[in-house]
């Protein structure tokens, strides 16, 4: 049998052919012109009030407002002052209180040891959260103290610290310690655990290991979490710090704002002790709102960590 060859020019357009339909067509281009936009009421500013009340320290404020409210109107129908001062008398104690400067004293007092105790015990902290992500022992030994310690009231060893450093601040910023090492330490690790394997291995593809690699992966990370336990160990050292105060009185022959309170229960001025106790919770919020909620808009909610 005998084969017949196709032409060559036959064969060459055929190959070129093939390239050639695998070419998508050209559309053309259109322009759309869309008609006007009709029937829509143009967008108008919100009121003046909508805007203001969505501002939320003006929120706040006017809780604060109903409360006192609330409070002036119970103490009245109560009618008596020594069980319950009214509002008006607890603010005019306080602002005598502040102008004197007795107040201003004892809240200098008590901040003061408030801030050896409380920075003392981040440190601590800090200590147990890097050995626990660094070693097996150090996960152990924080595993096992916060399970001994945190279940165990800080007031509850102030006792046994008055015996080991006397009637002076250093019992305070003992228990000062228990207060904020504990919970600080179990929120630091817990955002150290959360802290995405993605950046736990470009860390270690950088080359950094030991506190290198906490500072500058696990903390920014984990900084929602540790500001948690930031606000948890201050508010868990003020109270104790105030209970110290209340229970043992003076430190080293000056007593800070739980003293004032203290003696003022004493001689039944009940105005003062509200005064004092109202000042105690002012502090709380100004910390709160100044403090904490600054430090995190200016952290995790830019860094858009967190909400």
């Amino acid at each position: 049998m005998s084969r017949t060859a196709l032409p060559s020019s036959h064969a060459t357009a055929s190959a070129g052919a093939a390239p050639a339909s695998r070419v998508p067509p050209v559309r053309p281009e259109v322009e759309h012109t869309l008609p006007p936009l009709t029937g829509v009421a143009p967008e108008r500013p919100l009121p003046w009030a909508t805007r203001v009340w969505q501002q939320g320290t003006v929120r706040r404020f006017a809780i604060l407002l109903v409360l006192a409210a609330l409070w002036e109107a119970a103490a009245r129908w109560q009618n008596n002052d020594l069980l319950l001062p009214t509002f008006l008398q607890t603010a005019r104690a306080l602002a005598e209180g502040i102008a004197s400067g007795e107040l201003l004293a004892k809240t200098a007092i008590s901040l003061a040891v408030l801030l050896k105790g409380y920075l003392a015990g981040i440190a601590g902290a800090f200590v147990l959260t890097t050995l626990a992500v660094s070693t097996r022992l150090g996960r152990d030994l924080l595993s096992t103290l916060t399970s001994m310690f945190n279940p165990l009231p800080a007031i509850a060893l102030l006792p046994l610290a008055l015996l080991w450093f006397g009637l002076g601040q250093g019992s305070l910023v003992f228990v000062l310690i228990h207060s904020v090492l504990w919970p600080l330490a179990l929120n630091t690790y817990a955002g150290f655990q959360a802290v995405p394997e993605t950046l736990r291995m470009a860390g270690r593809n950088y080359g950094l290991t030991g506190i290198r690699y906490v500072l500058q992966i696990l903390v920014p990370a984990a900084l929602p979490a540790i500001l948690s336990g930031l606000k948890i160990g201050w508010a868990f050292a003020w109270r104790t710090l105030i209970a110290a105060e209340l229970v043992f009185g003076a430190s080293s022959g000056q007593g800070g704002l739980g003293w004032y309170i203290f003696q003022n229960r004493n001689e039944l001025y009940t105005d003062k002790v509200f005064a004092g106790l109202a000042l105690v919770i002012i502090i709380g919020l100004l910390v709160e709102s100044l403090g904490f909620q600054t430090l995190e808009r200016l952290t995790v909610r830019k860094w858009g960590v967190q909400r």
